[in-house]
């Protein structure tokens, strides 16, 4: 039988770096949310990344929700959020009853579109309205364009919360993505570059960074007042990461930069072998940005022979995982009547199957699919990965 093959999954340090800090929190008995590895990993992550100050959480989602909260964003309030993500991004503009205004990608990043960014912020100018916060996403680890929606940002004096979920060590001239905005978002689910199993770490990087981590601390730890009672002021959560837990992450911190450099030449070789296709293309790289290339994603051009959907289901009967891109969340049925704002002019829907439109996003998403990129995987893996893919193109070599 062929070995399956995963999109992305957990890859513990060859080293053994997490058992050493698992077994000192079970030898020192602090299992719970409390303890050495949990403070320890904030400020390694800190220091690594070049932010203020950290706190690690429950999930990448939580973090998200607290730093909206941070930022003051609370019932009836806009939030700018990138349009092509994940639902988690999206989804706890809603746990704070906010309303979401979808804002379009831009090809370059496949991220959001600082054009389209400051046509929302011009509509909303007229109407005498801001939003409260701009969530934008380092899609895949593929670097947005940060330094412009933050201009935006700053000439609007409106937070930036930048969901760095995915790119993890990527890199925008030199400095670490989640570092730009005033709130960075890191997760470390299992699929992610370095996971704890599950898990997620809010970075705040405003001028009372110090302040603002703490309060978000006392929300996470269900809001309990400093009396020798339990008394409650405000609602809390419980959103704190467990010793456990945060001691998987250090030990995955240390091979992070190791696993950055196989996701590259996991892309790399994709390219060298699939780049020749007719009608293929890969994710963009921007210049001065380093992706961590968390997934490889490709795009099949309008009047491809071959469709996302023939490749996916291609490597399905090969046992091999993949995906489609992201659907944008202006197409989601949960956020039907959301705002969504794009530098495409009169678009229209193009796919009554999956309901793509012609928008950048919905154009990505049409056409895309995320190949295996898990790091664990050897070069007969990508070997049989890339036949399979070829097949579809040139079925008589297959045969021989």
């Amino acid at each position: 039988m062929k070995e399956h093959i995963f999109l992305a999954s957990p890859h513990m340090s060859e080293e053994g770096f997490e058992q050493e800090f698992i077994q000192e929190a079970f030898d020192t008995n602090w299992i719970a949310p409390l303890g050495k590895n949990v403070t320890e990993f904030e400020k390694e992550m800190s220091g690594f990344l070049g932010a203020k100050a950290a706190v690690a959480l429950s999930s990448g989602t939580a973090a998200i929700h607290m730093a909206l909260k941070s930022a003051g964003v609370r019932q009836g309030d806009l939030v700018f959020c990138q349009d092509l993500t994940f639902s988690a991004t999206a989804n706890p503009i809603l746990y704070e009853k906010a309303t979401p205004v979808f804002i379009d990608s831009e090809p370059e990043s496949w991220n959001m579109s600082p054009k389209a960014l400051e046509l929302a912020f011009e509509k909303y100018d007229k109407m005498g309205k801001r939003p409260k916060a701009v969530l934008a996403v380092h899609l895949y680890g593929l670097c947005a364009k940060i330094q412009e929606i933050a201009a935006l940002c700053k000439k609007y004096e409106v937070p930036l919360v930048e969901d760095a979920a995915e790119s993890l060590g990527t890199t925008c001239q030199g400095r670490y993505t989640g570092t730009f905005g005033d709130y960075g978002i890191i997760s470390f689910n299992g699929n992610k570059i370095i996971t704890t199993s599950g898990g997620g770490m809010l970075l705040v990087n405003t001028e009372d960074a110090k302040e603002r981590a703490a309060k978000v601390l006392y929300w996470a730890t269900q809001a309990r007042e400093p009396a020798r009672w339990y008394q409650h002021t405000e609602i809390g959560y419980n959103y704190r990461m467990s010793n456990i837990v945060a001691g998987i992450g250090r030990g995955q911190l240390k091979v992070l930069d190791k696993r950055v450099g196989k996701k590259r030449e996991i892309y790399q070789y994709y390219q060298d072998h699939l780049g020749d296709l007719p009608g293929i293309s890969f994710m963009p790289m921007q210049d001065g940005a380093r992706s961590n290339c968390w997934l490889t994603a490709i795009q099949l051009e309008e009047g491809c022979q071959v469709k996302p959907l023939d490749i996916m289901e291609a490597l399905e009967k090969d046992d091999v995982e993949s995906r489609p891109v992201w659907k944008p969340m202006h197409l989601q049925p949960v956020f039907s009547g959301c705002d969504f704002i794009t530098q495409v002019e009169g678009v229209c829907l193009t796919e009554p199957v999956t309901g793509a439109d012609s928008s950048i996003g919905g154009q990505i998403f049409q056409h895309g699919v995320c190949l295996p990129s898990d790091t664990k995987m050897k070069e007969e893996d990508l070997e049989r990965i890339c036949r399979v893919i070829r097949a579809l193109w040139q079925p008589d070599a297959a045969k021989e």
